[in-house]
């Protein structure tokens, strides 16, 4: 028998993980996280910092993130952290830049200068938003399990989703209209759900009516930044694992996670000769990912488990630029549309960071520049397999090429470019001169040698649990837990957190004791 144990192992540090860990630390089971491979979204070249995704908390003001911030009592204390972004963001097109204040006068006045003739089917059009939102708000602030496993868990959370709007049986008896969106505007409704949802969204089809929704309200209902954005989310729920006693090790791997006629029963941590015992494993990878490291699977008689389909991948281009290149207008997350075959869609970021003045980082502030985070959504054939190595940089010239359009000066002012998602060099032109560098260069910062796996954007969820699914949270191994994206990924990050509340609760129920002590526990924390 191991003479380590916790109640649970975490494996991983999205959202979700370190969610679902820190809610049980709350709730005084002895949980341990492990980073298993997770890489932090901030990398460094010669001192600069870049970034491997962009960033938004956009579940911040959603009932799944207040849940969890009321329960380990921080709902102030996070929100002292947020900073209202205005605009929220902007849309440009060839010959069109719309943005959204948050001043509901100050955006009809944007309507009037860019969609005079559109402005009323648009005024309707939020109407009917903030009426939609408000109903899905009372169904996903209810304690339930998203997606169901077991009768209960089905018969609980089916009256949750009959009660959606465009969902549930109102999807099935469509009496609920399809949103009607004008076609010039169409690009500043669909581009912000389109990047934040992690499955693929297609804007005529019924069943992407309800997260469109969702999203893009996710967006307009008052958007705010973190100073070092995803970095700084990490680290607040680290602190509050830590502060309750759990144990977070961002730096180790699960080598394998062991079971005993198909329940979970240890992991083994990369370099332990001996087995840390568990009662479940949480993981936020797909099922498939997560059995990978189960220990001699083939005896617990499971059916093959596949992966999800996938749709096309995120690819991420972070670009330094001289601060003489940025418009005084330009707001945090921008949106581009290309004028052609060119180029693609583009969600530009202007990174924040939290260790400087003002949310510049010293090494930027120090040359004149800030770092711009350019993602967006490619096919699968142009983002490299992770572990590639090479010079194949389409998919980035993809990327710089819309930017261009929209910016003209972008190379005359541009220092360093770089993507972790093509293995290819670093292009640094710090000294006027172009100098491709090769990636060890990265290493020192964090970065890797190889091209870095990107989150794909998954495909047939139509045909999941209320058109929301893919996975279930329960896994063929009895007690092995997951929180990746494939749970819930047309919400996003809102997703991810119903699926780490589900964990939590899943874990809680199986000690009555625990479920007795966190019941009691409601009249001395927030409500």
């Amino acid at each position: 028998m191991s003479s380590r144990y916790y109640d649970v192992v975490v494996l991983g540090m999205r959202v979700g993980a370190l969610a679902s860990a820190a809610l049980l630390a709350r709730r005084d089971f002895r949980v341990l996280v492990l980073g298993h491979g997770a890489s932090p979204a901030t990398y460094r070249f010669d001192g600069l910092p870049l970034r491997r995704r962009s960033f938004t908390p956009l579940a911040a003001p959603t009932p799944a993130w207040r849940r969890v911030v009321a329960e380990l009592a921080q709902s102030q204390a996070f929100k002292r952290r947020l900073r209202p972004l205005d605009p929220m963001f902007q849309v440009l097109e060839p010959g069109r830049r719309l943005e959204l204040p948050p001043d509901p006068t100050l955006f009809a006045h944007e309507l009037e200068r860019e969609l005079r003739d559109a402005r009323g089917a648009i005024d309707e059009l939020y109407l009917r938003l903030s009426r939609l939102n408000a109903q899905i708000d009372e169904v996903l602030e209810r304690d339930a399990v998203w997606p169901p496993g077991n009768f209960w868990e089905r018969r609980e959370t089916a009256r949750l989703r009959d009660a959606l709007p465009m969902g549930g049986e109102a999807h099935l008896r469509r009496d609920e209209p399809a949103l009607t969106v004008d076609a010039d505007y169409r690009a500043v409704f669909e581009l912000p759900a389109i990047f934040a949802s992690h499955a693929r969204l297609d804007p005529v089809s019924e069943s992407s009516q309800l997260p469109l929704a969702r999203l893009h309200g996710a967006w307009t209902r008052g958007v705010s930044e973190l100073p070092g954005d995803e970095d700084e989310l990490t680290a607040f729920l680290v602190e509050r694992i830590r502060a309750h006693g759990g144990d977070v090790r961002s730096n180790e791997w699960c080598e394998a996670i062991q079971h005993k006629r198909g329940r979970v029963a240890g992991v083994v941590i990369e370099g332990d000769s001996e087995v840390t015992g568990c009662s479940f494993v949480i993981g936020d990878r797909p099922v498939m990912r997560l059995l990978d490291v189960v220990r001699d699977l083939e005896d617990a008689h499971i059916e093959e488990v596949a992966l999800p389909p996938t749709a096309g991948r995120r690819f991420t281009v972070s670009i330094v630029v001289r601060q003489a290149l940025v418009p005084d207008a330009l707001a945090r997350h921008a949106f581009l549309r290309p004028s052609g075959p060119s180029g693609v869609d583009v969600h530009l970021q202007r990174a924040s960071f939290s260790h400087g003045a003002g949310g510049a980082d010293p090494a930027l502030a120090a040359i004149g520049a800030e770092l711009w985070v350019a993602e967006a959504i490619v096919p699968e054939a142009l983002a490299p397999p992770a572990g590639s190595v090479g010079r194949e940089m389409h998919a980035r010239e993809l990327v710089l090429a819309t930017l261009r359009q929209h910016f003209p000066y972008l190379d005359r002012h541009t220092l360093v470019v770089d993507s972790p998602n093509d293995g290819a060099p670093l292009v640094d032109r710090r000294h006027g001169d172009t100098v491709l560098v090769g990636r060890a260069a990265t290493r020192a910062g964090g970065g890797h040698l190889e091209a870095e796996a990107s989150d794909p954007i998954y495909d047939g969820v139509a045909e999941g649990y209320a058109s929301l699914s893919l996975e279930p949270i329960r896994t063929p191994i009895e007690r092995l837990l997951q929180v990746s994206p494939t749970v819930l990924p047309a919400l996003g990050q809102e997703g991810e957190l119903l699926a780490a509340w589900g964990a939590a609760r899943i874990v809680t129920r199986s000690d009555r004791q625990k479920e007795r002590m966190r019941r009691e526990m409601w009249s001395k924390i927030e409500i």
